[in-house]
């Protein structure tokens, strides 16, 4: 009966550009097969799209993760899933997150919930049936709206009226949603400066100056994972002009103390950071002439490869790049031991640094770009059966002598060159 009055009270009907974006999208990730196999594993059985997919749609942006609420428990979607042979994992079966996989794409899969105490990092749930009491626990409007496949919205709280108006609305009591999860003081913010229309409301803002303790209770992975999703350019951007988000920001992210880069960009500078990467941008507001990027790599939990690549963008940094011997020599050897990726890190993070614009700095963006890495001319074979050279230590001392005379000359190493290095 719950389910019938949802559809009765809360539901938009025949919203034509949100109804054939969601068809799109169910056929477009193969999602129509998570929705046939739940829908018909009984006859009460139901799966919704829900949140940041919907959000999404509603103020046109593209779609970059699928969330699904069904009132399945987390056993019933396991078993409907292995029926369908649907490959999944259980990502968080407790709480009820199951995460599925068809081709390349992932589906989040929730059972409708409702919690049972919360302590700012966790909350106990049981599952239920009700899906309004789920909307009620979520976090905003904007991201309480449902839809089916067929493009039909359900929508408790009117979040897509707040998404149309740009308000940023907590459901139901701010400060009891807050002490629920503290990371949704980051979480406002981030929606505020990404949707908002209109200033903030003061009330809100002494609610969160009061729980901002809090977020010392989340672990560093949550809150990394929540900056991941903050640096966005056009977010930085507003970021800077507004003082309040500014200054909570920074209490919580003291480490990202340069993040004043993005208030001073010009178009050009603004059209190479849209198409970069969060990584990078990270590193352009932690890396400057003090140990700030040692310390916030021990302090939240980064991957070991976006670590080694921040660390070789600091590295030239403080060697070389605001010196007068920024040659296209350490670029090669940058480009040669570390990859393109590096290299075109290094060279538009000088451009960003830039006061003035350097053509110079374009043409080996152009010019890296498309390079490839050069196979020294020379190997051990080569010097064991031409120079004698026997294997062992020896040999691969003298091939490294010529590997970084090679790189030095610019990919280049004439044979008496070799025969030096080779007799001395």
């Amino acid at each position: 009966m719950k389910s019938i009055l949802d559809k009765i009270f809360f539901r938009h009907n025949n919203l034509d550009y949100y109804s054939q974006n969601i068809k799109d999208l169910t056929f477009k990730t193969s999602a129509y097969k998570i929705f046939d196999v739940i829908n018909s594993f009984n006859s009460d059985s139901e799966i919704r799209y829900v949140g940041g997919c919907i959000r999404k749609i509603i103020n046109k942006e593209k779609v970059d993760d699928i969330d699904l609420s069904t009132n399945l428990e987390p056993n019933q979607v396991c078993e409907a899933l292995k029926k369908a042979n649907i490959n999944f994992y259980e990502t968080g079966k407790d709480h009820g997150t199951i995460t599925a996989i068809i081709d390349e794409y992932k589906f989040e899969i929730t059972s409708l919930r409702e919690d049972i105490s919360t302590d700012g990092r966790h909350a106990k749930v049981k599952f239920s049936k009700d899906w309004k009491e789920d909307s009620s626990r979520r976090d905003f409007t904007i991201n309480s709206i449902y839809a089916d496949r067929e493009g039909n919205l359900f929508d408790p709280y009117n979040g897509k009226k707040d998404l149309e108006n740009g308000l940023i609305k907590f459901i139901g009591n701010a400060d009891k949603r807050i002490k629920e999860d503290y990371l949704r003081i980051l979480r406002y913010f981030r929606f505020f400066l990404s949707y908002s229309k209109q200033p903030h409301d003061e009330k809100i803002l002494k609610i969160l100056k009061v729980n901002i303790d809090g977020i010392s209770k989340l672990s560093k992975e949550r809150l990394f994972d929540e900056l991941k999703k903050f640096i966005k350019l056009k977010i930085l951007e507003q970021l800077n002009k507004d003082k309040s988000s500014l200054d909570f920001f920074l209490i919580i992210f003291p480490e990202l103390k340069n993040i004043n880069v993005f208030s001073k960009l010009n178009s050009y500078k603004k059209d190479i950071l849209e198409k970069i990467d969060p990584i990078f941008l990270l590193s352009l507001m932690i890396i400057d002439d003090s140990d700030n990027v040692d310390y916030f790599l021990y302090k939240y939990n980064i991957s070991k490869k976006d670590q080694k690549r921040i660390k070789v963008i600091n590295n030239f940094y403080r060697n070389k790049i605001n010196s007068k011997t920024f040659l296209e020599n350490d670029l090669n050897k940058i480009f040669y031991y570390e990859g393109i990726q590096s290299t075109l890190d290094i060279i538009n993070f000088k451009i960003i640094k830039s006061k003035k614009f350097d053509k110079t700095l374009i043409d080996l963006v152009e010019k890296y770009k498309n390079r490839l890495t050069p196979e020294m001319p020379i190997n051990a074979d080569t010097l064991m059966r031409k120079y004698k050279i026997p294997e062992g230590k020896q040999l691969g001392l003298k091939l490294k002598l010529i590997e970084e005379v090679w790189v030095d000359n610019n990919f280049d190493i004439s044979d008496k060159q070799i025969e030096n290095i080779v007799n001395n």
